[in-house]
């Protein structure tokens, strides 16, 4: 009897250990998979705030997202088919680096030619600038500005 005993707790420290090693497993597996949401809500941009990704935003849409993103890890699904289903839905918008292509050139290309725009603009004003030529004062101007020129000198301390 006291040999049943000993079997029946053995075994019921296995089951014991057996439901501890995989409440763990489950843990790790939860941990890994809030570990691949933060890294995919982080490639997305929030819809709200626009300067912020999705693991950043406290609006309650990124919220929604991150737990969208969440039922699609859960589910198995693949981080491309994550980021496939966010673009259908929401458009190349959603993403931070867009892909090249024609609808997204102004995204990539915008910035660099406004500076372009913006240096040739400067050069322009710059080189009209330097063709003007000074003309030189009349008469009356002259004597207007001796006339400054003198008041100023009064007024100073020497």
């Amino acid at each position: 009897m006291a040999s049943g005993a000993r079997n029946r707790a053995k075994r019921g420290t296995a089951l014991v250990l057996l439901a501890l090693s995989l409440h763990v497993a489950a843990g790790s597996d939860r941990a890994a998979d809030d570990a691949r949401v933060r890294s995919l809500a982080e490639s997305f941009r929030c819809l709200v705030c626009q300067n912020q990704t999705l693991a950043d935003s406290n609006a309650e849409l990124a919220a929604d997202l991150r737990e969208r993103i969440r039922e699609q890890v859960r589910a198995g699904s693949t981080d491309a088919q994550i980021r496939d289903y966010m673009a259908r839905r929401y458009g190349d918008f959603v993403l931070y680096r867009p892909p090249l292509k024609p609808l997204t050139w102004a995204l990539w290309f915008g910035p660099f030619a406004a500076l372009a725009i913006g240096g040739w603009a400067g050069w322009r004003a710059i080189g009209r600038r330097r063709g003007i030529a000074a003309r030189p004062l009349d008469h009356d101007e002259r004597r207007r500005v001796e006339a400054l020129m003198a008041t100023a000198d009064e007024g100073s301390p020497r």
